[in-house]
Order: structure tokens, then sequence, then C-alpha cells
């Protein structure tokens, strides 16, 4: 895909900032008062050991607001323009900071409720801490968006069975796995996928995983979806 997060937002800002929609009140939040909320485009906040990313990157994107409950239970609304191109990844985000010979175990439970409309992705970006390798796990998607590469085949890994995608997007490596059927609830043992990247395929050496990423890739959203996640837990050890 392209770069999406803050851990990238040096490069972010070398781009022409984007000319944003006018942003509207987090009026269809859940009823229970938001701990946190904000519709500014690069907006964040650290909770409960996780950082929440607002993270509207693209170009020609709308409006988006995030807000938390807690670092666990969050959402977007979002009101993206009905035009090809990723606008957005709001995210939650987990520093992991371990190579993955040192990691015991890494695993992700995910509960989200997601629009029936729109054109988007659910899923975990994985990165390297050198921002080399950027591995995606698509657990459902919805309308007109597809993965940066070419098939690499399937494979059933860490409780799921994927559809696998290798490619690049000029700044780094970008190994795409999309769930053969959508998912809005789960758990993923993402440590396994990791080492078969690493030893199966040797398309990576013993990298350093940076950051957990999960969030909405969000391409289109006219009219204005909610996008949230009830609950996610990223652990390690």
């Amino acid at each position: 895909m392209a770069t999406r997060t803050l851990s990238r937002i040096s490069k972010v800002l070398l781009a022409p900032a984007l000319a944003l929609g006018a942003t509207i009140g987090l009026a269809s939040a859940p009823a229970s008062a938001a701990v946190w909320n904000s519709c500014d485009q690069w907006g964040n906040t650290r909770l409960n050991g996780y950082t929440l990313y607002n993270n509207i990157w693209g170009s020609g994107a709308g409006s988006q607001c995030i807000w938390a409950n807690s670092g666990t239970n969050w959402g977007a609304w979002a009101n993206h323009p009905n035009t090809g191109g990723i606008k957005s990844y709001p995210n939650q985000t987990k520093a992991i900071n371990k190579s993955i010979t040192s990691l015991g175990s890494l695993s992700s439970s995910y509960n989200v409720s997601v629009p029936s409309s729109g054109a988007y992705n659910t899923s975990y970006d994985i990165w390297d801490t050198d921002h080399d390798y950027e591995i995606m796990l698509w657990v459902n998607k919805t309308g007109a968006v597809g993965p940066i590469g070419t098939s690499q085949g399937s494979v059933s890994l860490g409780g799921h069975s994927w559809n696998v995608f290798k490619g690049t997007n000029g700044a780094n490596e970008v190994f795409s796995f999309i769930r053969t059927s959508n998912s809005s609830s789960g758990t993923v043992n993402i440590l396994p996928i990791l080492k078969w990247i690493k030893d199966t395929k040797k398309w990576m050496g013993n990298e350093t995983i940076g950051d957990v990423q999960f969030g909405y890739e969000i391409t289109s959203s006219s009219g204005g979806l909610n996008f949230t996640t009830n609950n996610l837990t990223v652990s390690s050890s």
C-alpha cells in the first residue's frame, strides 16, 4: 500500500498537506461518553498501553473522526468520497520491539462491527523496526479493494486460511494475507505467520518486529460510515 501511520509520519509530511473536508462532531459515536476523540488529521493518544491514530493520509480524503473508550475499545466515523485510492488507516498500535526468534508468542484477538457498504479492509499492519517489511493480515474486506503484488497461493496459518500476495509499494516489501472469508471476530496467532515468511519462504531474515497495528484501511465511505473496534488485544512474550 503506502505510508499510512505515524510511525512513518516523517515521510508523510514530505507530501503536500491534504485538503480535508470540514469535520463534524462525533454524533455517531457510542452513547457512552468517549474518554478521547479527535477529528484532526494526525490526531493520536496513548491509552492502556496502546496508541490510537486517526491517520488520514491519502489524497482526496474527506472527513474522519476517531473516538476511544479505552485503548482496546475505539472506532472511527469516516466520510470519504467514492473515488479510488486509500484515504486513511485509523488504527490501534502496540509496540513489540522483539526479534522474531526472541518471541515466544505473538497473538491478537479482535471483535469488530463494520459497515456493509463502502470500500475498505479491516487489517493488521505489522512492521519491522526499519520499515523494510510490511505484513498485512486482512480479516475482512468490502468493495473494490485488493492487495499489492502477485498471488503466492494459499496457506493455513495462525488459525485462519489466507490467500497470500507479495509485492512492493516502492518504499518497502509488502506481504499480504487475505482471509479466504470475512470475519468480524476471532484470534490470530501471528508468530507462525512471521516464521513462515522467514523460515519457509525466506522472504526476510530475523527482523525485529516494531509495531503491530490494527485498523481500517478506508478507500471510500461516502455519506459517513462507522467502524467500531469492540475489542482488540495484542499479547506477546
